[in-house]
């Protein structure tokens, strides 16, 4: 009897009606294949019905990985590591289809992740399809002047189209977690705006929403050494609050940071 592990923050997802309506989103047949965190491997052996042309599952549990090996192994590549460490850009060749009822516990890390390790258009994946907490999901996909609204999704939002699915209730898993979940489906943009770096918006975002209910004035100053000529130009008023600039001024306030520093 396999027993989930608290410290890696799992969850077997065992609803046959949320895999049914996980699988359907979209077509598998004769796609490469990536699942996180697979666990028992009940969405991996539903997602094998659809004839995928590949499929690999990353597992960190050596237990969880011997099970999927004893009862699956002829038909799935299994790489027992942790997802934080892996260059997916390297798991394949072509782009990826990815699953994933990713761990609560470091669910926002594997996203910013794999968000910031994209090279310009050279996306290593054609979707996501993720399951977050629900809180989680509602920062990713939240919209400027609400409460939800943040680096999660001023991140999230730049390269990647965003849909919510569902929320997914806690009977669905065993263990049940304390919380709903929410499925969100991820496709990359076909035009977003360009930056030399992305982790130089990660951290202009880092700074302007460390203090998130102050005035932009502070971090504002901060990053542009006190010099109001970019927000005179992007025409930013420094006495609002970080949550009430959207995506398109974040973007273009680290186009001109990056000016500044080069």
């Amino acid at each position: 009897m396999i027993k989930a592990k608290k410290s890696l923050g799992q969850n077997f997802l065992t609803d046959q009606k949320v895999i049914d309506k996980i699988i359907d989103i979209v077509s598998i047949e004769n796609k490469s294949i990536l699942e996180i965190g697979p666990g028992t491997g009940n969405l991996t052996s539903n997602i094998l019905k659809k004839n995928p042309k590949k499929m690999i599952v990353i597992e960190k549990d050596l237990q969880l990985a011997e099970l999927l090996n004893k009862n699956l192994g002829t038909k799935i590549k299994i790489i027992n590591e942790d997802v934080l460490k892996i260059d997916e850009n390297k798991l394949e060749d072509g782009r990826l289809t990815v699953f994933g009822n990713l761990p609560y516990n470091i669910s926002t890390e594997i996203l910013c992740k794999w968000i910031l390790n994209i090279k310009n258009e050279n996306f290593w994946f054609d979707c996501l399809i993720l399951m977050f907490q629900k809180e989680v999901a509602d920062r990713i996909v939240s919209e400027f002047n609400t409460k939800n609204y943040g680096r999660l999704s001023i991140l999230a939002n730049w390269k990647l189209d965003i849909k919510k699915i569902c929320d997914v209730k806690p009977l669905s898993f065993n263990p049940r977690p304390k919380i709903d979940s929410s499925i969100l489906f991820f496709k990359p943009k076909l035009d977003f705006f360009p930056l030399k770096n992305s982790k130089n918006l990660e951290e202009l975002t880092r700074i302007f929403f460390m203090h998130r209910r102050k005035m932009l004035k502070k971090p504002y100053n901060q990053l542009f050494n006190g010099n109001i000529d970019v927000a005179n130009k992007l025409k930013i008023n420094l006495d609002l609050r970080p949550q009430n600039l959207n995506f398109e001024t974040y973007y273009k306030l680290t186009k001109e940071y990056e000016n500044l520093r080069s």
